[in-house]
This record gives structure tokens, sequence and C-alpha cells, in this order.
């Protein structure tokens, strides 16, 4: 049973075994709102205590909603601004790599939705800037056009820690096997979405996605969604979610101690067997920031 629906916010630690290397991993869930400075003193307040339980690598959710295009006019700021100083501060205090969610990233006169990456010294691994806008018209149904408000990024976006490769998406970008693919390709074992899925698309296709992410590249997905808010405009899904090959590990779950990637590898050889004489998935616009 899922464990994630009503909470305002909580993470949860997943020991992952990479080969010969463990780390925990920690996935922050909380009810975001209009209220930056509160916002930013309950991520400050819940990766020191990630940290203090041993997380390693910490995952955000994102800022707000995204369908809320307005919220990315008012809200954004230049990166390094106001949000990324203490995103960069709160790693540096606890020594941690952090996925800092996504954020409304205002640059030379356009707004990209963007998750900046810092490394133990707060220092500025990588911006991912969202590569997949929604853009959707259903005939006198809906729609709903990012397009008109954010401009796409166009790189893919990969970091390195003492323990594994991670590659970066958000949200929509995880509907996209082919990015995933090239992940994989790039060497990267874990995958992260900070991401917003609503009450439609959350049950139907949130977790099946990062099953099916996870198990085409025999790697970790990981989710960050902000906790459900029954009185928003917008209600998140929410469950955050860790998922690797065939097993799913909820936020505030049970966290088993994983030891089998490799062998999952080494017994489905898939990565050797493609017929790249055949097909292939390749990145024309190379990049890993």
């Amino acid at each position: 049973m899922f464990k994630t629906v009503s909470l305002f916010f909580c993470f949860n630690i997943c020991l992952l075994s990479l080969l010969d290397k463990q780390f925990r991993l920690a996935v922050v869930q909380l009810q975001v709102s209009s209220d930056k400075a509160n916002n930013l003193s309950k991520v400050r307040r819940l990766v020191k205590e990630a940290a203090g339980q041993g997380g390693k690598v910490v995952l955000l959710p994102v800022r707000r909603s995204e369908c809320f295009l307005s919220f990315f006019s008012k809200y954004a700021e230049k990166i390094p601004g106001e949000t990324t100083q203490m995103l960069s501060e709160v790693a540096k205090e606890n020594k941690l790599h952090l996925v800092g969610g996504s954020i409304p990233e205002e640059d030379g006169g356009k707004l990209y939705n963007t998750c900046a990456v810092f490394g133990p010294e707060g220092e500025l691994i990588l911006k991912h800037r969202k590569i997949h806008l929604f853009d959707i018209d259903v005939p006198g149904k809906i729609r709903f056009q990012e397009s008109e408000t954010l401009s796409p990024g166009n790189s893919l976006s990969t970091f390195d820690t003492p323990f594994c490769r991670v590659g970066v998406g958000i949200c929509y970008d995880m509907r996209f096997a082919e990015l995933a693919q090239l992940y994989n390709r790039k060497g990267c074992q874990l995958l992260v979405y900070p991401g917003a899925f609503n009450m439609t698309t959350g049950p139907a296709h949130w977790e099946l996605l990062q099953r099916a992410r996870a198990l085409d590249n025999q790697t970790y997905v990981a989710t960050a969604s902000p906790a459900r808010d029954e009185a928003a405009s917008y209600v998140a899904w929410g469950h955050s979610t860790v998922v690797l090959y065939v097993l799913t590990l909820h936020v505030c779950g049970p966290t088993p101690d994983l030891q089998y990637l490799a062998d999952v590898r080494q017994q489905i050889p898939i990565s050797s067997q493609r017929r790249d004489d055949l097909y292939a998935v390749t990145a024309v616009q190379q990049g890993s920031g």
C-alpha cells in the first residue's frame, strides 16, 4: 500500500547496491506552496535530517506543480539565485550530492523548467532544463501548451558520484524511452525524475513509467513528487517512488538492500545483444549539463 498520499513532508532512505559500492539515496516529498521562504526552510531541515540518517544522494521534488505556467513567469529566478544559493549551502553543509528538484529559471529573456544538481562542496555540477514540453490540444476537452511559456532544454544531463553515474529528467521527460536509453548507453545506473503527475495521469502512468524505464534499461529509477494537497488548484498524485528492475520501493515503506543489479545485467545481457546493425538510438545534440 502506498503511504505518501496525504503526508505534508517525508523522506525515505533506500540502500542501493551497485557492484561493490553501496550508498543511501534519500527521496524527499513535501507539500510545496507559493511561500518560497517556507519551502526552502522545509528543504533545509529535511535534507539535514536525511544526511543524519546516512543519505549521500538526496532527490527533491519540483517546487511547484508544473501546470501553473503563471507561476513560472512570476517566480522565475536566475541561476545562481536565491533558491540555488540555498541548495548549494545545504549540499556543502551536509557533504552530499543534492538533486534540487526543479525551479523556474530565467535566462536571456527565456523561461526554463530547470533542475540544478550540487556536489558535496556546494559546487553546481549541472543544470538540466526540461527537454520535452507538455503540449496537448484535444478539441472540446483540454488545451495545454507549455511551449507558449517555457523553452525546452537541448542537452542530456548526467553527473558522476563516487557510487554511480546518474541521469536526470523532469516529469514529462520520463515518458520518452529514448532519453533513458541514451542515459543507459552513457553508463548511468540511476535515473532521477522530479515530477508532478496529476490525479488522472498519476494512478494510470506514474509507477508504470518508472517500472518501464527501470526494466528496459536495468537501472534504478527514483522519482520525487510534491505531496498531495487536496485543497490546491492542481492536485499532485504524490507517491514518490524508487524502482529497481522489477521491484518497487515506496517512499516511507520498506527499504531492502538490493544486491543484484550487476547480476541482472549479466543474466539478461540486453546491452550487448542490441541489433545496432538494424536500429540505433543516438543523441544529435551532445551535452552533459
